[in-house]
């Protein structure tokens, strides 16, 4: 595994929801982070993505356009094992403001 991170670019953040477009080179990760909020995944390239978290080291096949959700609470470092750059958008879903 690569030092190298993975470069996030949030594309738009309100009260709603963060859309952010993560882009991986070769190896590289994101850190270790816990997600907050559910979200959202959808791959813009088919491959896999490695999430090494509590319960170790998993790959899973993606394929470019079909997302997957998560509940809050994930923690993990997400890395790219391939052998090309890899890219997926991540839409978090906010609590709903309280009134």
């Amino acid at each position: 595994m690569t030092d190298t991170p993975a470069v996030a670019t949030v594309k738009i953040d309100n009260a709603q929801v963060r859309v952010t477009e993560w882009r991986f080179t070769p190896g590289a990760h994101t850190g270790h982070h816990r997600h907050e909020c559910p979200y959202v995944v959808v791959p813009m390239v088919t491959g896999g993505l490695t999430a090494i978290g509590p319960a170790g080291e998993i790959t899973s096949a993606l394929r470019v356009g079909e997302p997957y959700y998560r509940d809050a609470g994930v923690e993990h470092d997400v890395r790219n094992p391939n052998p090309f750059d890899f890219a997926f958008i991540e839409i978090e879903l906010k609590p709903a403001p309280r009134a």
